[in-house]
């Protein structure tokens, strides 16, 4: 069972070398996908008949500092290991790129490197969630960012080299904040592992004392460095360019799981180690989540392109994500956390269709787009449908996770969650606008749905429905937070 984990997080490796002995890159593309899929798979099948998700951890040596003869100063192990969250992170991240590879099926110049450089970002977001101390984590958060640069930079539209710098500048600086913050914890605990860290933080036999200013600047410095990823307003101007740049098979990827790491970040990092700061701030934090809903709603909503619409409606929903937290119950807690895994399925459906549309069209402008249902009814179909989840029908992934949020911050902060409510209204606004602009009035004529096009949508349309109807599928896993932070 160790080796499964190994095998699960570098088996796009797989995909790699094989683009080096043959020219079917598309095939490839999504036969090295769907062998991390079927690892997936494979977990959670055991994980349902009995085996619990730590059976699957894998801890090895790995180097030393200080071995003077006698005395080790600090040790570092390869340590890998799922819990609840961290595997349908995972569990995620395997879907959303074997779609990623469908959606990519019709880029042709320099596919090859395409498929190439996605293989390497999902051995990246793969590892961010399976590793078990800070230096792995590291190495894979930033394993993410030069496959993620060069996949918006050179597939991407006529601005995507200013996007990917952008992309690159702004995350570039929360790395930096996480690499010091992590020296700081790894020089203060002697430990790079999390549980290791965690128990000294609590416990405090930590080197040298850990004063409560320190902590509250770790925290800090933390939530910047993950808002950033998030993204966090006013740290989102980088997000929208590269919303609107990038081919959508990376923005699938980028919508549904690599802004999903702040997320993840701010649960694993803020909540488990520093849940004292992160309550004496949970107003603020809730404030911010706010702003964050209310912002990129009402910007959603005057937006004419539905990239736009579709890069503001991001951060309207993972202010969703800040509010749940903030609530600092259980309730809010796992809204959250199913707010991620939902939105990472709703974003990336979306981003599918509408690469569709622009494969079709040449444009995503509401203008320029209308009277779709007639000539393209499956393909209306499953974007009524993406808009439903994302605006937060019953029976759909969107209303779990933000009933429960919302649930969470008014057993708290009523008043703040009052206002934040409001948000709900302007989502159905702006995502109703949007659909029917594209699938009713006058417009041009296209070509419906082929089958490589119908397989992702109905997969990713049928895991937002499952999980709307029986939320139990991610409620059981993830309660693993709720014991992480004590709720």
């Amino acid at each position: 069972m160790n080796a499964m984990l190994i095998l699960f997080v570098f088996s796009p490796l797989l995909g790699l070398a094989s683009l080096l002995v043959t020219k079917r890159t598309m095939l490839v593309g999504i036969l090295g996908t769907l062998f991390p899929l079927v690892c997936a798979l494979v977990i959670y099948q055991s994980y349902l008949l009995g085996t619990p998700f730590s059976s699957f951890s894998f801890h090895t040596n790995w180097f030393r500092f200080g071995n003077f003869e006698e005395e080790t100063l600090f040790q570092v192990a390869f340590e890998l290991g799922v819990n609840g969250f961290s595997f349908m992170m995972m569990f995620l991240t395997a879907v959303l790129a074997l779609s990623a590879a469908f959606a990519g099926r019709n880029i042709t110049k320099g596919a090859r490197g395409f498929y190439a450089l996605l293989f390497v970002l999902e051995i990246g977001m793969l590892g961010v969630f399976a590793a078990e101390n800070l230096l792995l984590f590291f190495f894979f958060f930033e394993l993410t960012l030069p496959a993620m640069f060069l996949l918006v930079g050179k597939w991407g539209r006529f601005g995507s080299e200013q996007a990917s710098y952008s992309y690159l500048i702004y995350n570039g600086i929360g790395s930096a904040i996480l690499l010091v913050v992590f020296v700081i914890l790894f020089g203060k605990t002697g430990t790079t592992n999390y549980e290791g860290i965690m128990q000294a933080l609590q416990s405090g036999q930590t080197i040298g004392h850990v004063s409560e200013e320190l902590k509250m600047g770790l925290f800090i410095a933390l939530f910047i460095a993950f808002g950033i990823k998030l993204p966090i307003f006013p740290l989102h101007r980088w997000m929208v360019r590269v919303h609107v740049q990038a081919p959508p098979a990376v923005v699938m990827l980028h919508a549904g799981v690599l802004l999903k790491i702040g997320a993840y970040g701010l649960v694993r990092f803020g909540l488990g180690l520093f849940p004292e700061q992160f309550d004496r701030l949970a107003f603020w934090i809730a404030i911010i989540g706010v702003v964050n809903v209310l912002y990129g709603a009402l910007l959603a909503l005057i937006q004419t392109n539905l990239r736009k619409v579709l890069a503001y409606s991001s951060i309207s929903h993972m202010g969703i994500v800040l509010i749940g937290l903030a609530a600092m119950n259980e309730a809010g807690i796992k809204g959250a956390v199913f707010q991620v895994v939902s939105h990472g399925l709703i974003a990336a459906l979306l981003f599918f269709l509408l690469g569709i549309l622009e494969e079709r069209f040449d444009t995503s402008d509401l203008a320029k787009l209308g009277g779709l249902a007639k000539s393209m009814p499956l393909f209306g179909g499953f974007l009524l449908a993406g808009g439903m989840a994302s605006l937060g029908l019953p029976g759909m992934s969107g209303f779990i996770s933000e009933f429960l949020a919302f649930l969470g911050l008014f057993q708290t902060m009523p008043i703040v969650a009052a206002i934040g409510a409001l948000g709900i209204i302007v989502t159905a606004a702006y995502v109703l606008r949007a659909v029917l602009s594209i699938t009713f009035g006058e417009g041009p004529n296209g070509r419906d749905l082929c089958v490589l096009e119908i397989v992702p949508a109905a997969a990713l349309l049928v895991l937002i429905i499952a999980i709307g109807v029986v939320p139990e599928l991610l409620g059981g896993p993830i309660g693993s937070v709720l014991q992480m932070v004590g709720r």
